[in-house]
């Protein structure tokens, strides 16, 4: 008892240190390499000769590279990736700062040889090597007159999620120009081929072997043959209105919806369009984008986006479950900055969800058009208490919650950010990362983190129709082996948010789904007590132990098996004296705990080490203790 109140009162402490004059937590939302490299090749690209961020950033790529010169996306990920080999290469010649024939260089070449060569690397990586004159445009089968396709029509462009949107439009337009810009400095990545043929070789963008992506391709050009008016008069207003719908969705900041990758594409689409690369848009965005800048380790990272909302709702909720009354300076603080990023815009979600007001928040700071349910679950957690007492709090639960109860999908569950955007068909396309990348399908994690809250924190429970047809979700997406996979995370994360979700709104701790979810989790615990999973689940579709404990993965773990529990078991008790005691590897430390695209894109949340930890404790405390 002593060592969980110390515990749980130096996080306490430190915490509350850490936070920001404004009421924030400020913690790095951190993605890999790919964000610095790409920072790089803009800035040369731009002839942006900011010399102290192109130095930094190139020495922050070279502190992550592994000794057979190649970057990895997460520690266990055999010898290396190829794409992020490549792009880090290519960021390092055009650095300046680097000759191809450094040995340091060369170690790099041959790794990015043996692997295939340039032609392997990610489709995305390609249009920005296709954009900066490296690569030759591949064949894009949709013209850009898919923007002026009807809502109505069966494939159009919102039945793509607002993220894949966000890439796609400006890839549309690049893609029509098929656009590029060198420069003086340019590296020559030619020797990155294998063969002399594949350099002029224009490729086709997707490889279809199944059909499926000229089904869809057939069906749109169809549509887009049925337009009214003479080819070129469509094309150019296809064109503006593709341009049209980027201007009209930045960000304060400069930056287009928020992301790192669609404001790169946009400042490149709008140069395709005849912008000037000073134009005040172009400059603007590139503000925004150094605005994400972030140090850690004494490095400098380039954002790709910030997680400020999401890390000061999780702090806050976390602060008060760990007793910090809400009447506390730091918790006043945190839930007046809440307030203020509370969304009160109309987003693209109102497409989908016509009847709806605005009421959610968004994941970042700088985000006032792209609310998601999770954050604004965590948000609503956070000024429960305060919505009790204070009318502006009253007023801005009421909203988030006649929001989040709005953006339930047909199907029971709930997704990212909007809502029965899930055209499974589009899941079949050969596009890397379809599922992540151009649907937004109800999820485990979304699902069962909106139950926990609603059952925890409001009075609804199973006997809701809304709920019990969520809980019904959940139960038809348990995998066999008991677990259930999340979208952010990946199976201990899943199989966490489903228990809890449902134990929430009031399914027996008996139910056979949830003792199957509980043996599962108590069946992977380590010897050490704790729980660790590799991102390598992501790609192999199964869950794929990491073969050493993370603090994050054990405070999920346990959550789960506390809010089942009536009294603590030898497995939480071990799970507990784990986080107490136990000091994490290096590497375990920063290990990715979030996923972004399958075998693409990883994430750090910085706070994670510390909420998920505090929650665990705080929980344990107040049930057993």
């Amino acid at each position: 008892m002593h060592q969980l109140n110390t515990e749980i009162n130096r996080m306490t402490h430190q915490l509350v240190r850490e936070q920001e004059r404004d009421g924030s937590w400020h913690y790095p939302f951190e993605t890999g390499i790919s964000t610095d490299c790409y920072m790089i090749i803009l800035l040369r690209t731009l002839e942006l000769d900011d010399e102290v961020l192109i130095k930094q950033l190139a020495e922050r790529i070279l502190s992550k590279q592994a000794s057979n010169g190649s970057w990895k996306l997460f520690y266990d990920e055999g010898d290396g990736n190829l794409t992020a080999t490549v792009e880090a290469y290519y960021a390092l010649l055009y650095s300046g700062y680097f000759d191809k024939q450094d040995p340091q260089m060369q170690k790099i070449k041959h790794f990015i040889l043996s692997k295939g060569g340039i032609t392997k690397v990610h489709m995305f990586t390609k249009i920005m090597l296709a954009m900066t004159g490296q690569y030759r445009w591949p064949f894009f089968p949709v013209s850009v007159e898919f923007m002026l396709l009807p809502h109505s029509f069966p494939i159009n462009l919102f039945d793509f999620s607002v993220y894949g949107r966000a890439n796609i439009v400006p890839i549309l337009i690049l893609a029509n120009y098929e656009f590029s810009k060198t420069t003086e400095q340019s590296p020559d990545l030619t020797d990155l081929f294998l063969r002399r043929e594949e350099r002029n070789r224009k490729e086709r963008f997707f490889a279809d072997e199944r059909g499926v992506f000229n089904t869809i391709v057939d069906a749109i050009n169809q549509g887009i043959d049925k337009l009214i008016g003479l080819p070129e008069h469509l094309h150019a207003m296809a064109l503006k209105r593709a341009e049209q719908y980027m201007l009209e969705r930045i960000e304060p900041d400069g930056t287009f919806y928020s992301y790192f990758s669609s404001t790169f594409l946009m400042i490149f689409a709008l140069l395709a369009r005849g912008y000037s690369s000073r134009d005040s848009l172009i400059m603007r965005a590139i503000q925004g984008l150094k605005s994400m800048i972030c140090r850690i380790d004494g490095h400098i990272h380039c954002q790709y986006t910030t997680a400020t909302v999401w890390n000061t709702a999780l702090m806050s909720y976390a602060l008060q479950e760990a007793g910090v009354p809400y009447t506390s300076d730091a918790i006043r603080k945190a839930n007046q900055y809440l307030l203020s990023r509370q969304h009160v815009k109309y987003g693209d979600w109102v497409i989908h969800n016509p009847n709806a007001a605005p009421g959610g928040w968004g994941f970042s700071n700088i985000n006032t058009i792209n609310p998601d349910n999770d954050d604004t679950t965590a948000s609503l957690r956070a000024i429960r208490t305060a919505a009790i007492e204070q009318a502006d709090y009253r007023e801005a639960w009421d909203r988030g919650i006649d929001w989040v109860i709005s953006m339930q999908n047909n199907d029971g569950g709930w997704a990212a950010f909007e809502k029965n955007v899930d055209k499974k068909i589009l899941n079949l396309l050969p596009v890397e990362g379809a599922k992540d990348l151009l649907t937004d399908p109800s999820t485990v994690d979304l699902t069962g983190r909106t139950l926990e809250f609603f059952g925890n924190d409001t009075q609804l429970n199973i006997h809701y129709s809304r709920i019990q047809r969520g809980v019904n979700w959940l139960l038809g997406s348990q995998n066999k082996d008991g677990s259930w996979i999340g979208r952010w995370g990946v199976y201990i994360y899943g199989t966490w948010a489903a228990v809890t979700g449902m134990l929430a709104v009031g399914i027996s701790p008996l139910h056979p789904s949830v003792q199957k979810g509980l043996k599962w989790l108590c069946a992977i615990q380590n010897p050490d007590g704790g729980w660790g999973e590799s991102s390598r689940s992501d790609i192999e579709k199964r869950y794929v132990p990491l073969k050493a404990s993370t603090r994050t993965h054990t405070a999920w773990a346990l959550d789960a098996l506390i809010s089942a529990e009536n009294k603590a078991t030898p497995e939480i008790n071990r799970g507990i004296k784990f986080l107490i005691e136990h000091k994490e590897k290096d590497w375990t430390a920063s290990y990715p705990k979030g996923r972004g695209m399958a075998g693409a894109f990883y994430i750090d949340y910085h706070c994670y080490e510390y909420v998920w930890p505090l929650l665990a404790l705080a929980h344990y405390k107040k049930k057993f203790q």
